[in-house]
């Protein structure tokens, strides 16, 4: 499961200036929410009970949020304007349920493959979001428009660019989720595995 945000701000130098290294950046976080249970069921009970919401009424096993701001260098000269760098920051947060009451040994075990399975999914959601960025930064990069002395058009551009790869994305990130949590998918066989002894 994951959530995202994006935004857009707009530095602009003249052509003469250096070019500057940046590029995206990628801030990690990981949360963890606690749960109790004596058996599997009952750790998926607490799980429905506290995980994080998606939506209104329903809470996820684990959740990726992300959201992006995007810093767009601009260099104007003889009436166009250029995209020179365009310099995301990502902040991807990973959320996962912590077990704090003890566990057996078997239920320990089949925690930790529960457990690795939910990581392993809530990474490809991760790496989705990392592929946003770089190809966001790659579609705007270079960008010029002729006949813009204040950037206008250009940033405009730049900023639909930007959103159209996010939406591309997303839809990537909802067919990968709808096909884990389809009937008989992955994450049904991780919750079933982790329920029956």
């Amino acid at each position: 499961m994951r959530l995202k945000v994006l935004t857009c701000l707009v530095a602009i130098s003249a052509l003469s200036a250096p070019q500057a290294s940046a590029g995206s950046k990628i801030q990690v976080e990981t949360r963890t929410y606690d749960v109790t249970g004596a058996s599997g069921l009952e750790l998926i009970q607490n799980i429905n009970r506290k995980g994080p919401k998606r939506g209104f009424m329903a809470h996820a096993i684990a959740l990726t949020a992300y959201s992006a701001n995007w810093d767009l260098v601009m260099l104007k000269g003889n009436g166009s304007c250029r995209v020179q760098q365009a310099n995301g920051t990502m902040n991807l947060v990973y959320t996962f349920p912590r077990v704090v009451s003890p566990m057996t040994p078997a239920l320990k075990k089949r925690w930790n493959r529960f457990m690795a399975g939910t990581h392993a999914h809530e990474a490809t959601h991760g790496r989705l979001a990392r592929e946003m960025m770089r190809a966001a930064e790659r579609s705007a990069v270079g960008l010029k428009t002729a006949d813009d002395p204040s950037c206008y058009k250009t940033r405009r551009e730049a900023q639909r660019r930007i959103g159209a790869v996010s939406a591309q994305y997303e839809a990537k990130q909802r067919a990968f989720d709808v096909k884990e949590h389809r009937d008989g998918g992955h994450v049904e066989h991780l919750v079933m595995a982790l329920i029956k002894p």
